[in-house]
């Protein structure tokens, strides 16, 4: 799957994902394909910071 380029659309996508499907950023990556890195990268530069306890990102 590819993610969304717009940084809403990822935000909601990552987080809904999170919250229904998976228990760590890390299992959602793995199984996605995606790195980590750079899809933490460009939610902080939105503003954006993954939350371990709460499991999303805000």
């Amino acid at each position: 799957m590819e993610l969304p380029n717009d940084v809403a659309m990822l935000l909601s996508l990552v987080n809904m994902k999170l919250r229904d499907r998976y228990s760590s950023l890390d299992e959602l990556c793995e199984d996605m394909d995606v790195d980590r890195a750079e899809l933490e990268k460009k939610l902080n530069d939105a503003g954006y910071e993954f939350n371990v306890e709460l499991n999303k990102f805000w």
